[in-house]
């Protein structure tokens, strides 16, 4: 089989097995069902790891169905993939069947006519995630998107006979069919500058216009849908409504990859279309993207603080991590691109394995709630080990990859900006921290049981419903091993210089939009920038330390604080720190559609404004 056929066999396995999963459902038994499930999951990653190693540091291209270009001119559809989107359509590989396997005894036995719903949904999401990684045309990557979207919204509202997941899947669906509908117009603006739809065509094209308004305000739409998508702050506020509701398994996925796919769809629409010579200026759009960063990761992170609902406080952290991969892919350089992509591949693994362990505690007390759980954890010694080192990992403690690829994108970026390193470790401080907190009060009742908060509103976690049907059972061995697999990934992402190495040469080819274009034309060009340097530095240990060491003290001044000298100096500066920045911040996050709405469209101007001038 050649190289070009595995690329659309990256989106027809999961759909098959979406197929065969509905129609086999109403026949199998759920043993067959999960067997069948996960069948078709590893053949997918089979699939995408033969498609990586055969790839190398090129391109695979693939025109469907043999519509390829004449004289220049191209109809048909192309996927084309490099190093980059394949590792995330395997990431997204992996982290399915993760979930499939998470999910064998997850949740209580369905009614037989919908026993294979779950996972085809799974499976299909799968597709369409894959799909938006591979392709080379903006409007099927607008198709996929909108695919993987629509099964997102069923996934989370998943368990209908709950308001509350309803109620988030409306407010999930409806904000980000807004952003879709952007990036739909901002597709027919170029489509009638350039009378194409392939990025490289595009590209092309737009490079023997001189860049105008219309081009900075089709960029502007196009971007749009894909960062509400990511979840960049004032696009973010559907994101920890949809998490509170959404089963766990789902979680791990919309944290995993699904964010970061947003983000990859940005800096890949940049990079293929607009960075021509007539595109969108580097320094203006490297000090655009870099402010919502910013933005973005102190929003989750003084967020994430906040929570006591773990699954809010772990969607914040992805708010949080999401911005500090924008700032770093912002830096529209190899470097830090680099940097980004070992930090996604380590995060992936680190916060689907705190979903996970977060879902045990579901399974078992039917709460999601720290306060609630205070001590109540005591009986689950390994989940809470587990929950423990995803916060350590969160906060960046070598040698985990989510410390080497920090350490990587802090340098890149150091230079151009250099409080950058202070960002880093404030923001993997403080979700780390909250995590570590979180662990230490449920899982070894340290420190007082915390009290009531009276100001502001305030999700809590109690009276949750268990996604199982017997919470007394004992835990499944799955829902204990996934997680400790995907640390001990995470862990590899840092000790493997394989790995750097390869996403360091996957960075260069990334950023390099003559290859790019030149492959899809059927050609070969050498790369015109030495790879960047992915390795441990001094520097970036002592930081990653630093970011470890602030939130393990952040987490021990929040359990035991009320008992040291000066606590209540430092409290009376904290509340008035609270009244002043986080009691406003949490009413914004109001769970009311017609406010998220209405910053949706503030961002969208502020958006436009910006890049206008």
């Amino acid at each position: 089989m050649r190289t070009a056929d595995l690329l659309p066999l990256a989106v027809a396995v999961p759909l098959l097995g979406a197929v065969v999963l509905v129609i086999g459902g109403r026949r199998l038994p759920r043993v067959a069902i999960d067997s069948l499930a996960t069948a078709f999951a590893l053949l997918e990653v089979a699939g995408l790891v033969l498609l990586w190693a055969r790839t190398g540091d090129g391109h695979a291209v693939s025109w469907v169905g043999g519509w390829s270009p004449v004289r220049g001119e191209s109809v048909g559809i192309v996927l084309a993939g490099d190093r980059i989107g394949i590792g995330l359509a395997l990431l997204t590989g992996a982290l399915v069947l993760a979930v499939v396997v998470y999910s064998w005894r997850y949740f209580d036995e369905p009614p037989v006519q919908h026993a294979g719903v779950f996972p085809a949904l799974i499976l299909l999401f799968e597709a369409g995630m894959c799909g938006f990684a591979l392709t080379g045309d903006l409007f099927d990557a607008f198709v996929f998107f909108e695919l993987m979207g629509a099964v997102a919204y069923a996934l989370t509202g998943y368990r209908i006979e709950d308001p509350r997941p309803v109620q988030g899947a409306l407010i999930f669906g409806i904000v980000n069919s807004l952003g879709a509908y952007c990036s739909l117009l901002g597709i027919a603006l170029l489509y009638a500058r350039t009378g194409e739809l392939g990025f490289a065509q595009i590209g092309l094209k737009a490079a023997g216009h001189r860049g105008d308004a219309l081009l900075a305000v089709a960029f502007v739409l196009v971007v749009t849908g894909l960062l509400v998508k990511a979840a960049v702050v004032p696009f973010h506020f559907w994101l920890p409504d949809a998490h509170s509701v959404a089963p766990t398994p789902v979680c791990m996925l919309l944290s995993g990859v699904m964010v970061e796919l947003g983000v990859y769809g940005a800096v890949r629409v940049y990079w293929t279309v607009f960075s021509g010579p007539r595109g969108i200026a580097q320094p203006h759009l490297r000090a655009v993207f870099v402010a919502a960063g910013v933005l973005t990761a102190l929003v989750g992170a003084v967020m994430c603080w906040q929570q006591r609902h773990l699954k809010r406080m772990l969607a914040f952290s992805t708010v949080g991590h999401v911005g500090l991969f924008l700032v770093g892919m912002a830096l529209l350089s190899p470097a830090g691109t680099a940097g980004v992509a070992l930090y996604v591949a380590a995060h992936a693994g680190v916060k689907a394995a705190l979903f996970a362990t977060t879902g045990v505690l579901l399974d078992r007390h039917g709460s999601v709630d720290e306060h609630g759980l205070h001590g109540r954890g005591r009986d689950l010694p390994l989940a809470g080990a587990l929950f423990a080192l995803g916060g350590l990992a969160l906060a960046g403690l070598p040698p985990f990859g989510t410390a080497l690829g920090k350490a990587v994108t802090e340098h890149a970026g150091e230079d151009r900006f250099p409080w950058l390193p202070a960002v880093f470790v404030l923001v993997s401080a403080a979700t780390g921290g909250a995590v570590l907190r979180a662990s230490a009060r449920i899982f070894t009742g340290a420190g007082p049981r915390p009290r009531e908060r009276c100001a502001g509103p305030e999700t809590t976690g109690t009276g949750e419903e268990p996604e199982i049907r017997d919470p007394q059972r004992r835990i499944p061995v799955p829902m204990l091993a996934v997680p400790a697999v995907l640390l001990c990934a995470s862990l590899g992402v840092g000790l493997l210089p394989a790995v750097g190495g390869a996403l360091g040469r996957a960075a260069r080819q990334f950023t390099d939009r003559t290859a790019y274009t030149a492959a899809v034309y059927g050609h070969s060009v050498a790369p015109s920038s030495p790879v960047p340097d992915t390795g441990w530095s001094a520097e970036g240990v002592l930081l990653s330390l630093a970011s470890t060491a602030l939130a393990t003290l952040l987490a021990a001044a929040a359990v035991w604080g009320a008992k040291w000298r000066g606590a209540a100096r430092v409290g009376s500066v904290g509340r008035a720190v609270g009244r002043g920045v986080v009691l406003p911040l949490r009413r914004l996050h109001s769970g009311h559609l017609g406010d998220y709405v209405a910053w949706l469209a503030v961002g969208v101007a502020v958006f436009l404004v910006v890049m206008a001038v």
